[in-house]
């Protein structure tokens, strides 16, 4: 064998071995598309199907349509793409569906649909997609109608009853934040009605003092001083409101010499026993005797019944009404504050609604 003839085999061997080779590589990648109707009408959509198998390893990418595919055919919906795994997980099958309609009458010529693969572009088939025009019968034109009124839709309570409630309640929620309002800005002071009840006459006073007194017997337990302690300040107590001087400030001498210059020195002496064992129980320690110390309680209960003023038991003491200005505190001013934002936010709130679904109902 020369030369020439084994090179010239060589050569063949080569181109064999190519042509071998290159459908293997071609079928790593298939791009394949079809659609579900070649024709439609004006208006009508059609779903053209891309599917793509490669290898797992490989990177691919879709094309992409903004709102048409050509001039004449337009995109309505991209569907989410399907992956499927095959032979093992080793190669990937894609499934897009595209959307398309047309509003003009045409055959159209689709073009094939690229996509890459390792940025290597690869291209599927051509399509053609026939448009058509609605057939119309001119021969019955009595069968054609104009346009119908515009008709407004029937009214439903429904509708309307969020917006109605919300209407009333914000109503009187205006009128008090204007009041509230007003109220904060004028700073006016707080006017309050105090009702005093009238105090009992200062015999009475006296004798429920006493009566306490005789219910707790406190010189039966030897407390003897607390016993004329209570005693005397309730008949010092008595002498300052039935006679006006300050007896709570005075000596028993000094209350005695004063209240005998207005009653009986008989009475008066009486008294004046009392305060002198008091004084003797509270700064001598005197253990005065039983009887010693009703005697000092029945010579009390007969001062006060011989002094005191009676009062006509049907005239009915009304009870006194005071008014009282008094300033709005810092504490009131924030708290009208924060009543009146609420009740904005919350009127806020409610008109919001209200004008929403007023806009949602009429436009």
């Amino acid at each position: 064998m020369n030369k020439k003839t084994f090179l010239h085999r060589g050569l063949i061997l080569s181109l064999l071995l190519c042509l071998l080779v290159f459908p293997i590589n071609a079928q790593n990648v298939t791009v394949d598309v079809s659609i579900d109707s070649l024709q439609l009408f004006i208006g009508q959509q059609a779903k053209i199907k891309l599917e793509v198998s490669y290898d797992a390893n490989q990177k691919m990418r879709l094309p992409v349509f903004n709102d048409t595919i050509i001039t004449g055919v337009e995109v309505v919906d991209i569907a989410k793409p399907d992956t499927q795994f095959l032979n093992d997980k080793k190669r990937l099958l894609i499934m897009q569906e595209y959307t398309i309609t047309s509003f003009d009458s045409a055959l159209y010529y689709l073009p094939p649909f690229e996509v890459l693969v390792d940025d290597k572009p690869y291209y599927s088939k051509s399509l053609a997609l026939n448009v058509l025009s609605i057939p119309v019968d001119t021969l019955h034109p009595d069968q054609f109608f104009g346009p119908k009124d515009i008709m407004k839709p029937p009214f439903a309570w429904e509708d309307w009853e969020l917006i109605i409630w919300f209407s009333l309640i914000s109503i009187p929620f205006i009128i008090l934040i204007i009041y509230l309002v007003v109220r904060y800005n004028d700073n006016k002071p707080i006017i309050r009605t105090i009702k005093i009840e009238p105090k009992l006459p200062p015999h009475q006073q006296a004798m429920k003092k006493i009566e306490r007194i005789k219910a707790e017997k406190s010189w039966q337990k030897g407390e003897h001083k607390a016993y004329y302690t209570e005693l005397t300040d309730t008949i010092r107590t008595y002498i300052k409101d039935r006679f006006g001087f300050n007896a709570l400030e005075m000596t028993s001498s000094e209350i005695v010499d004063r209240l005998l210059q207005e009653k009986d020195t008989k009475l008066i002496k009486e008294l004046k026993t009392l305060f002198q064992t008091a004084d003797l129980v509270k700064f001598a320690k005197h253990n005065p005797l039983i009887n010693e110390n009703d005697m000092n309680l029945v010579n009390a209960i007969d001062f006060i019944n011989q002094t005191k003023v009676e009062i006509d038991p049907n005239i009915k003491q009304q009870p006194m009404e005071i008014t009282v200005e008094e300033k709005r505190s810092r504490r009131a001013k924030i708290m009208l504050l924060s009543i009146i934002v609420v009740l904005s936010v919350a009127v806020i709130g409610m008109l919001f609604v209200i004008l929403r679904d007023i806009y949602n109902l009429c436009f």
